[in-house]
């Protein structure tokens, strides 16, 4: 099984670029896009199994995101990433076909295990495109 390719989205530059340094010492290579359109632009020009979506970016919010992904890319698998309060905003996500949620800060390892059992069911669902 080839690694699982990740895509970090997250306006926070500082916490997201941590947060993929941290992964990679853990061997998960994760690409970082500060914005939705960054992301969708991203996942055109090379697949990801999962993505990790902040719900609130500015411009093109993450359920907006959400959305476009499911229409363009429905094989990849999204875990949201909502603050304390705005858990609501992620269920929703998750009726829209997110894979599941966390709420913010994140723990590593909680992160990790929702990262593997999303690249997981991707890989049942369908074969990559390269």
């Amino acid at each position: 099984m080839e690694p699982c390719r990740l895509l970090l989205v997250d306006d926070e530059e500082e916490f997201v670029t941590t947060l993929a340094e941290r992964l990679s010492l853990r061997g998960i290579r994760a690409r970082v896009a500060l914005s939705g359109e960054e992301a969708l632009q991203a996942l055109d020009s090379e697949a990801a199994h999962v993505v990790v979506l902040d719900v609130l970016l500015p411009g093109m919010g993450g359920l907006e995101v959400l959305k476009r992904i499911r229409q363009a890319h429905p094989g990849v698998q999204v875990i949201l990433l909502t603050g304390r309060g705005s858990d609501q905003e992620a269920r929703e996500g998750v009726a829209l076909g997110a894979f599941d949620y966390l709420v913010k800060p994140v723990h590593l390892e909680e992160l990790i295990r929702k990262i593997r059992e999303a690249s997981k069911c991707n890989a049942m669902e369908k074969p990559w495109r390269r």
